[in-house]
């Protein structure tokens, strides 16, 4: 599926096709379908499904205010032409919603905690449109508007990204007379540097959080806030601090999408779909030296088309809860109907104008259409690879679990899985959903039920001489008897907990291939006798793109001396890429032996491997390993220190396909 075909340009875009017309008409398609679901008034938009968790008032409320940030955008890069009369429409809607007497009003930020959030979307794009919209709505109308943002001040705001929606609706309101708090603002902005990270990278708070938000969100709010409040010695000062750690940041994200055009499956919020696109675009809207303009909008275009193609809008120019298609799971407990819509932070890009040099510039190859490449993000703690031949890229996990070290939680497959790539979905539905398997290292009790990792120690992660990353992690085993109620934000949940021994996990990463290795050291007062068993990666089977023969992707564990046990388990409905998940694994026949270092090789490409890594050891904490490609590498896990010198061994075998 091709949608806007006719709009194709190879020449301009000879990776993706797509050009400004075809975001264009993604825009307008979604915002002409959307009025189909308005109520008279426009100020709600209620989307056919079952309500989300929060009910159907918050759900209308984020139907009209994440529409309305593709409508913004849209007259915004047309320097207001807007021959769909998307401000007329959507000043009918503002008027109805704010207005305290209406049938259709909103739900007001003091009555529910989302309100902050879809106000933060109003606010914006009045101040992107304002000579087309602000500017001529009527003073009973701008009253209202003011009044309803205007709870936003001394307001609570949970201490992560959303301390953004706070600045930017009082940003908003300072700029049109209204109240203000500098002292909210200037509270938000000290606590927004705190979740600075290395190269660029923000966490999502104070916990181990590294998920799309930091794209996003947490490089997205601050640069149009400075554009708000030019001027602002605050603004001004903070502006090249933010577009420094943009730059570097954006170095890493472009790594982290698949040639496909897919993003990385991983963190909440995965329902947004092409809202990873904003960030490409707000590099762009910076003006940043790099990366090349060509190259972000060739991000961009491949991530919106990768949807497009596979069906996300649907025919009725929906945008469903799940990732390709409807698959509720990948949502979150409070996440409604109107919350995919959030997507429309995607479209950014159409607010800058036709002339702009992301819009002109012939489109560049992403890293991974380049060259095989590894690198270290020190932030997340991922060891990242991606493979020219297949697109694929992939990550190791040793330092996010949206948690902190010494937690002991369940893990959320989002988050505390040792891997992740842009061709797989970890294992979010059925049973092993909340029993870890896929990627993960585990301790089985006497049930068979496994252990958790959440709350692991982050070891360091570093690159070898040969460019092989290399990253370890280490943690108690806990299982954990999870309290349900309440909320899912995507992270694990806590409960009565039973502690286990240490599991330590080294993964060195080269290409398709990652050697893990694993040892077990006992706690005082918590003997062990239950197996050790590794998952690999989570194989996508019997979907459309297998049936074409486009896929053939292959996922082996290849276990080494004591990790004898093997096999494949086929978990049906339990991810949104296909109707079953194969997941391969390996595992001592009988009780783990603390203090021995097990070893495992890990496989993910296209088709059968067509050589396999050989790993030996000298001694009890020296790793020889020969790759697939020649490369040659040391590992010194006593020490951490590395040469490179030949070596000859290979392991058993056992896998999915």
């Amino acid at each position: 599926m091709n949608p806007w075909r006719e709009f194709d340009d190879r020449e301009l875009s000879p990776y993706t096709g797509w050009t400004r017309n075809h975001w264009a008409a993604l825009a307008d398609h979604l915002l002409l379908s959307a009025r189909r679901y308005a109520s008279p008034s426009h100020a709600r938009i209620g989307f056919p499904g079952p309500p989300g968790g929060y009910g159907a008032d918050v759900d209308a409320l984020e139907g009209f205010a994440r529409t309305f940030l593709a409508a913004g955008f849209r007259v915004a890069g047309e320097d207001g032409r807007d021959p769909l009369g998307l401000m007329e429409w959507y000043a009918e809607g503002l008027a109805a919603g704010t207005d305290p007497r209406s049938p259709d009003r909103w739900v007001r930020l003091e009555e529910h905690g989302q309100a902050k959030v879809e106000a933060a979307s109003i606010a914006m794009v009045l101040h992107l449109t304002r000579p087309w919209l602000w500017d001529r709505l009527g003073p009973v109308v701008r009253e209202q508007v003011v009044d309803y943002l205007a709870p936003a001040i001394g307001a609570e705001y949970p201490p992560i990204n959303w301390v953004w929606f706070q600045i930017v609706v009082e940003q908003f309101l300072a700029s049109v007379g209204g109240p203000c708090s500098r002292e909210d603002i200037d509270a938000g902005l000290a606590l927004s540097d705190g979740f600075a990270r290395e190269d660029g990278w923000y966490a999502d708070g104070a916990e181990r959080s590294y998920d799309h938000y930091a794209g996003w969100a947490l490089q997205f709010y601050p640069l149009l806030w400075t554009e708000m409040a030019a001027g602002d010695e605050r603004a001004d000062s903070r502006r090249p601090v933010y577009l420094r750690r943009l730059e570097r940041y954006l170095d890493d994200a472009l790594h982290l999408v698949g040639a496909d055009g897919s993003p990385l499956i991983q963190g909440r919020s995965l329902t947004y779909r092409f809202a990873v696109a904003a960030q490409f675009w707000a590099g762009a809207r910076a003006g940043l030296g790099r990366p090349s303009p060509g190259l972000l909008r060739r991000a961009a275009s491949g991530v919106a088309r990768h949807f497009a193609d596979h069906g996300a809008p649907d025919g009725d120019g929906v945008l469903s809860l799940g990732w390709h298609g409807p698959w509720r799971p990948i949502a979150q407990s409070y996440s409604g109907p109107g919350s995919p819509y959030w997507a429309s932070k995607g479209l950014f890009g159409l607010a800058l104008p036709a002339g702009h040099p992301v819009w002109t510039a012939v489109e560049e190859p992403l890293p991974v259409e380049s060259g095989d490449f590894h690198r270290v993000l020190r932030a997340p703690g991922w060891l990242v690879g991606g493979t020219r031949a297949d697109g694929v890229v992939r990550v190791v996990n040793h330092g996010a679990d949206h948690s902190s070290p010494g937690s002991h939680l369940t893990d959320s497959p989002l988050y505390a899985r040792l891997g992740y790539s842009t061709a797989t979905a970890p294992v979010l539905a059925g049973e092993h959903a909340a029993r870890p398997l896929d990627q993960s290292v585990v301790l089985l009790d006497a049930d068979g039920t496994p252990s958790h990792r959440t709350g692991f120690q982050a070891l360091p992660a570093r690159s070898l001489p040969s460019g092989t990353p290399v990253g370890a992690s280490r943690w108690r085993a806990h299982w954990v008897t999870p309290e349900t109620d309440g909320p899912d934000h995507g992270h694990g949940r806590s409960g009565p907990v039973r502690l286990g021994p240490w599991i330590e996990v080294v993964s060195v990463v080269r290409g398709p291939w990652e050697a893990r290795l694993v040892r077990l050291s006992p706690a005082e007062g918590t003997p062990w006798d239950g197996p050790l068993r590794v998952g690999g990666w989570p194989l996508p089977a019997g979907g459309p793109d297998e049936a074409a023969g486009r896929s053939r992707l292959c996922s082996r564990v290849l276990g080494g001396p004591g990790l004898e046990a093997s096999g494949v388990v086929r978990a049906e409905d339990s991810s949104p890429l296909a109707p079953w998940t194969l997941v391969p694994w390996c595992a001592t026949p009988a009780a783990a032996r603390p203090g021995r270092w097990y070893q495992a090789l890990v496989y993910l490409g296209r088709g059968e491997p067509a050589g396999t890594p050989a790993l030996s050891w000298d001694g009890p904490a020296s790793v020889r390993l020969s790759w697939h490609d020649g490369v040659r590498d040391v590992v010194d896990l006593a020490a951490g220190e590395v040469s490179a010198e030949p070596t000859r061994r290979s392991a058993p075998s056992g896998g999915a396909r």
